[in-house]
């Protein structure tokens, strides 16, 4: 007698989903099963994050369902979703910065119990999760204060500390050092053992290939392919996504000029007044990538913030100049106006160009026609230059902010963790851009926790520990 397959846990029933003249998702259906990690892959803006938030609840389909345990699922009501068992960990954080890490924990359980909350036991169980993570983790600082690496992993544990059966990741290793995704990856195979879907959002393939069991594709909003991972393999994976593969760049010598940046002995304070940047001195010479690399925490964003003049300098000295382009980590946050429509985010560093402006009055015409030029040119996906930024998929979003930076030539771009959470063709996009900007003559100033990108990208590289550098290593580049 054959052994019975056992019903999906959560099944997308041919779910549409339209965002003015941008079909997000069109007629998909795939399965989730208990006991199996579950990859969703996929360019930006090929509909994966409408596809989870419409499992958690988050977005309602304009057609189809989604099946919980063989029953419709309530769409539009995240929080029973999240009682009922499925617990989603955002690209895009959900935390209340004025809160502690402890009461960000704290805050999808309260309003699911029926009897009060004993703050101290959540609070301990989610520090020995963290511990198993090999994550140190304050419950009692205030979650603004941390750094975005510290936070993602406040997200990952805020859905592990519910019962919950169902766990949505996205993108959940786009800020950890390869040992704190091993550690992560470990967890989840707990999880998988326990019974539990674990639904991974990912663009990394290697990663896909090492952790899941089952892939589905989707490319344009449309289900491209679902198969199990050991049927398949990166090459056949990548080709679903991107249809074509983007071609390999040539390696040339880097023709490195004079000192574009000059920090001297700085020193740098955090956010809550601790030394972030210690005794630091370094150079940046035009026409090179110079690769920060380390763990994301040691110091990563105050010295991108004071290289760019907005973090003060407590001691030492600093000549850059006057053109600095940047390129921060968090790009809703720091690098757009997200209500503002697209033309205006692009339009937000080029004020001063005269083709554009003759005394103060914008040139409206010649701003469009400028816009235009740069979407095609950055091969961005939109839909009218009216509409808000915040509309585009996350690849789209960085695309419009290194469209604004290279634009105006600058002599100095400082770039930070540029490729976060993109997939493989905006990464390539990207990568390429920066690798161009050096080869013109620019200073580049790389700071990432993603290895690979640094020793594709950089001409040398050094490593921030604690707020001071560790050796220089000659990059990939120029070897």
């Amino acid at each position: 007698m054959s052994e019975s397959v056992p019903d999906p846990i959560l099944k997308i029933d041919r779910i549409s989903k339209r965002y003015g003249s941008v079909q997000a998702l069109n007629n998909v259906f795939t399965e989730f099963f208990s006991g199996e990690i579950h990859a969703v892959l996929g360019e930006n803006g090929a509909g994966k994050s409408t596809l989870v938030s419409a499992l958690a609840g988050f977005v309602i389909p304009d057609s189809g369902e989604v099946v919980f345990h063989g029953q419709p699922a309530p769409m539009g009501h995240p929080q029973r979703l999240r009682e009922l068992g499925i617990a989603m960990v955002h690209q895009h954080f959900m935390l209340v910065p004025n809160f502690t890490v402890e009461e960000n924990l704290a805050l999808d359980q309260i309003r699911s119990l029926n009897s009060p909350l004993k703050l101290d036991d959540l609070t301990s169980r989610a520090m020995e999760l963290a511990r198993q993570l090999g994550w140190e983790i304050n419950p009692k600082v205030r979650t603004g204060s941390l750094p975005v690496g510290i936070q993602q992993r406040i997200e990952i544990l805020k859905a592990l500390v519910g019962d919950s059966q169902v766990i949505i990741l996205d993108e959940p290793t786009a800020v950890l050092t390869p040992e704190e995704i091993d550690d992560l990856f470990s967890v989840l195979r707990d999880l998988k053992s326990q019974g539990k879907a674990i639904i991974l959002i990912a663009h990394k393939l290697s990663e896909v290939m090492s952790i899941a069991d089952v892939v589905t594709v989707l490319r344009k909003g449309e289900l491209i392919a679902r198969a199990r991972i050991a049927e398949t393999n990166p090459t056949q994976l990548a080709e679903w996504m991107v249809g074509d593969l983007p071609p390999s760049r040539s390696e040339s010598e880097s023709q490195v000029g004079e000192v574009v940046l000059s920090l001297n002995e700085i020193n740098v304070k955090g956010d809550r007044g601790e030394v972030a940047i210690n005794g630091l001195s370094l150079e940046a010479r035009a026409g090179e990538v110079l690769g920060i690399g380390g763990v994301d925490g040691n110091g990563q964003l105050e010295l991108a913030e004071a290289i760019v003049c907005i973090r003060k300098l407590d001691t030492g000295s600093r000549t850059s100049p006057e053109k600095i382009g940047y390129i921060p980590q968090d790009r809703q946050r720091d690098g757009l106006a997200l209500s503002m429509s697209i033309e205006d985010n692009l339009l937000a560093g080029a004020l001063e160009d005269s083709n554009l402006s003759k005394r103060g009055l914008l040139k409206s015409k010649k701003i469009k026609t400028w816009a235009q030029k740069q979407v095609e040119n950055f091969s961005i996906k939109i839909g009218t230059l009216s509409d808000p930024v915040k509309s585009l998929s996350g690849g789209n979003q960085q695309k419009v902010i290194v469209s604004r930076v290279l634009s105006q030539r600058p002599q100095l771009i400082v770039a930070v963790n540029p490729t976060r959470g993109l997939d493989i063709k905006a990464t390539d996009f990207v990568r390429t851009q920066l690798a161009q900007a050096a080869e013109k003559g620019a200073a580049v100033v790389l700071i990432s926790t993603d290895l690979d990108e640094l020793a594709e990208l950089s001409t040398r590289t050094v490593y921030l520990n604690r707020g001071q550098l560790a050796e220089s290593l000659v990059g990939a580049v120029s070897q």
